[in-house]
């Protein structure tokens, strides 16, 4: 047997081989005999004793194979593109799912039904920084950087903070390509929604970020009103079922004046405040 011959063995095949090839040293049989005993190289039987030591039996059980290049991705560009095009599109209850806003599990749950295709919400969110919709770690850094070092402006009349409610971070922002250009196809992005590189449309986003890094999220073409940006804050309340305080914390300058009267108060139920900087 040779190694290559090992790894075409069924799981448990290949557990039992493991198992007994470490048993073996550990008895005393010296690691150049086990490898002549079970055909296969000195290397592999130090591989094998080696990750045993460092994990236990969890070592002897055969991790399942990565991806080969060109299978990085487990949706094809246009299942992608099709996915992009359903967020833009409107809310997930518009294709039949039954949350108010985008979350990676809608998203999942979307690409399961349409494509028989499970994904995680880790793979989720790899995707949305690929799209360039949603990259979670920048949020993060901006609720770091601008909120927790910032100070809120006091809220109007009728906008108190409400007492042990749910605090969410609220942004409004555009797509955008990552820093690495040699992310997507040609050395550049492919547009998922108009098929140019590097460009998305007048595409805008408006979303939410908890303290437990769950993203809540809705996205069109064109710009927020306030009508639109007053039904985001309904479907977040209604997502949680209790009292929010949101924290704005990105906003588009030259639709700054919306803040002027956004958004309608709902005393007891939603208080938004406004980080300066």
């Amino acid at each position: 047997m040779t190694d290559r011959d090992a790894r075409s063995l069924s799981a448990d095949a290949l557990e039992a081989l493991r198992r007994r090839a470490v048993a073996a040293v550990e008895a005393g049989v010296t690691r150049a005999e086990v490898a002549r005993l079970f055909g296969v190289s000195r290397k592999t039987v130090g591989a094998w004793v080696a990750a045993y030591q460092r994990q236990g039996d969890e070592a002897f059980r055969p991790r399942r194979r990565g991806r080969r290049p060109g299978e990085q991705f487990a949706l094809s560009a246009a299942q992608q593109a099709w996915v992009v095009r359903t967020i833009v599109a409107g809310p997930p209850e518009l294709c039949g799912l039954p949350q108010r806003l985008w979350t990676r599990q809608a998203i999942s749950e979307l690409v399961r039904r349409e494509f028989g295709i499970l994904i995680s919400s880790p793979t989720v969110s790899q995707y949305l920084t690929r799209w360039g919709l949603v990259e979670e770690p920048r949020l993060l850094e901006m609720r770091r950087g601008r909120v927790l070092s910032g100070r809120p402006r006091e809220p109007r009349p009728g906008n108190e903070w409400i007492p042990d409610a749910e605090v969410l971070w609220l942004a409004w922002t555009r797509p955008h390509t990552p820093a690495d250009p040699r992310r997507g196809p040609v050395g550049g992005r492919q547009n998922l929604l108009t098929g140019f590189r590097d460009y998305y449309g007048d595409v805008n986003l408006l979303l939410a970020l908890s303290h437990r890094g769950m993203v809540f999220f809705l996205a069109r073409r064109g710009p927020f009103d306030e009508r639109q940006a007053n039904e985001f804050l309904t479907r977040l309340a209604g997502q949680f079922g209790r009292g929010l305080n949101i924290v704005v914390c990105e906003w588009p300058a030259e639709h700054d004046g919306m803040l002027r009267t956004w958004p309608e108060p709902l005393p007891g139920r939603l208080s938004v405040r406004f980080t300066l900087g």
